[in-house]
Parts: C-alpha cells; structure tokens; sequence
C-alpha cells in the first residue's frame, strides 16, 4: 500500500549489522528516521514529494523493516551510531535531518554525540524530550517533559509486547495513535509494517527509549529545527512547544484535531505536512 519509487539499498554498521534503506531522487541530503518499529516505508508521501527537489534516504533501523534483525544493540545510542555510520558511509554533509516518534530521539542521540557536524537542519515529529514519569519529575519539569509512562507501565508493555505473537496488543497500540477518522487500510498497513519487527527486540528497545531524558540537548541544537506535534496525539503538544522553545532557532507548528492532529499527521495530512516542511527547507538559515 505505502508505494515509492525509490531503489532499496543496503550498508553494514561499525559493529557489522546490515541496515537497509530507500533512496530517490538528487540533490541535498534528505535523511528521514522512523519511529520504534516503525519502517521507512511510513514516509511514502514525504519520500515521493521531496524527492523531487532533495536526495532523500529513508532508513530502517536495525531490526526495523527489511534491516537485519541483529541479536544486539536496541538501545537509541547505538541507533544514534548507527545513523551517524550511514551518514558517513554515504558521505551525507549538509543534511536535512527527520525523525518521528523515537526517531526524533535518535537524533537528539546523534547531536549529543557528534553536534551539528554534517547537519544543516532538523525536522523533529511528535516526541516529547523524556516518556519516563520518573519520580525526580517536579509539578514544573513535567509537563515539559511531556511524560505519558509511569515505571510500571514501561515494564508492563514490555512485558505485554514481548508475548504479541498475534499481534492483538500491537493492533491497539498503534490504533492509538491515529485520529478516529484516519482510514483503516492506513492503520492496518502501519501494523503490518510494526509487526515486521520482532516483538522480543521492540519490547527490548522501549524499556531504554522510555528510560532516556533528552532535555538537557535542547538549547544545544543550534542548527534551524522544526517541532511539529497534534492537538489529539498521545503526546502532549505543549510539550513539542516548549522543545522549539528551548533551541536557539527552534520553531513548532501543531496540527489540529481535525488536520489529522494525532501521532501520525504526516501520513493523514500529507499535503500540509509537507508544505510546512517545504516552507521550513526554504526559510533563510
């Protein structure tokens, strides 16, 4: 259902793992990170749109989609390392860069890490700095912290997605996250796609995304960025506000309930999605 026109390829990690990704069109960098398991394939608008004017790389993250399913490495910094492999195995400079859900926390991974070096600008979709509703959480730092998880929960939705073998608590999750308008053909193809991850690997990698607080990176991206969020999504958008807030040259733009405004807007609202981040790509740096 999710169709593009770009060439799937292939690169091998530091530590030996085979990531796979899309590829279309030339021109500057265009790299697009999905979400926990998530493929690259749920950027099919923006990969088809912005191929046009950009050299857009869709990634599949180790385990993800049609990557390798590595018996190792679920953790956001080691994903972060990947991403920085393939940018530099590709010799992406200049690069826009996108991510979407835990995406956004791969590159808040990969600036921690390595800073704006080979960046030109960022586009971070629906995800707040830290998921964790950890008890050093005050009345002040948690709505900025936009935490939806307490410590049970991280652990009883492991424990719960670890056993989807019918993929009964996927289906809910996921269904979660879109608008109650949203098409079902689009939500069961998303499931299909998050299915694709093995469900002992997904369950690994939310107990250490949940784990991570990212807060402390915000004021130093000081590339332009891009906060989007939704009215309706499981994350809260004051929380995406307060993120754009916090960076130097940040911005945000929320959709509302009826654009589509929940987790997945750019897939509900294409049009719009992508005009702002057209607009975005050509404000002056």
């Amino acid at each position: 259902m999710f169709e593009t026109k770009a060439q799937r390829k292939q690169i091998r990690t530091s530590d030996g793992v085979t990531l796979s990704y899309l590829e279309a069109g030339s021109g500057k960098p265009f790299v697009m990170v999905p979400g926990w398991s998530q493929t690259a394939q749920q950027w099919h608008h923006q990969i088809n749109h912005f191929a046009k004017t950009h050299r857009v790389i869709a990634l599949d993250m180790r385990g993800h989609g049609a990557s390798e399913n590595a018996a190792h490495g679920y953790r956001v910094y080691r994903l972060s390392k990947d991403l920085r492999d393939v940018m530099e195995a590709l010799d992406l400079r200049d690069a826009v860069m996108m991510g979407h859900s835990m995406g956004c926390s791969v590159l808040w991974g990969l600036y921690d890490l390595y800073g704006p070096d080979r960046i030109d600008r960022i586009v971070f979709v629906d995800e707040p700095p830290s998921l964790s509703l950890n008890p050093t959480l005050t009345d002040e730092t948690r709505p900025q912290a936009g935490a939806i998880f307490t410590p049970e929960a991280t652990y009883g939705t492991a424990t719960a997605l670890a056993g989807d073998a019918d993929g009964a608590v996927t289906t809910g999750f996921v269904t979660g996250m879109f608008t109650p308008d949203c098409p079902k053909d689009i939500i069961a193809a998303s499931i299909a796609l998050n299915m694709e991850m093995p469900r002992d690997k997904a369950a690994e990698l939310v107990i250490d995304h949940v784990g991570n607080d990212w807060r402390d990176v915000m004021a130093r991206i000081t590339v332009p960025a891009l906060c989007i969020g939704g009215k309706i999504s499981l994350v809260p958008w004051s929380s995406v506000e307060w993120q754009a807030a916090q960076m130097p040259r940040g911005r945000s733009v929320i959709f509302e309930a009826d654009e589509g405004g929940a987790h997945f807007m750019f897939m509900e609202n294409p049009a719009k999605f992508n005009r702002i981040v057209e607009e975005f790509l050509a404000a002056a740096a």
